[in-house]
């Protein structure tokens, strides 16, 4: 004699695992956090960056966000002139390499990595329960 078999929770754990795969699309959850820690990351270093105002300030107001898909990126803008025809881009990896209070995405990624991206995983998760 056979046993009778049922599945209980089916409709429950579809809705549960649609909602997960609507989360990891770009226009999800997952894409609102890179948004959102990008947004976050790039503020941080301009916060940080050293202001010359004899020179213009010309390396603080290159920081550039990209946003393609998933992936976030920051990055110095290679068009970018200052006030004395100077491009940070090609003088910002030096300071960037001075060290210290002068390397603007070292301090990013161990200053405010941590924090920004736990609140936004926080945020993700609950978005995904």
């Amino acid at each position: 004699m056979t046993e009778p078999v049922s599945i209980q929770g089916l409709q429950e754990a579809l809705y549960a695992n649609q909602k997960r795969i609507a989360a990891l699309k770009t226009e999800g959850a997952f894409g609102k956090f890179v948004k959102n820690a990008t947004i976050s990351l790039q503020r941080y270093a301009i916060g940080i960056t050293h202001v010359w105002w004899d020179r213009g300030g010309g390396l603080r107001a290159s920081h550039r966000m990209e946003l393609t898909g998933m992936r976030g990126r920051i990055y110095l803008d290679p068009n970018a002139v200052n006030p004395r025809g100077q491009r940070p881009a090609v003088y910002g990896p030096y300071e960037e390499a001075r060290g210290g209070t002068h390397a603007f995405y070292q301090r990013t990624v161990s200053e405010a990595w941590p924090d920004s991206v736990k609140a936004e995983l926080e945020s993700l998760g609950r978005s995904m329960l």
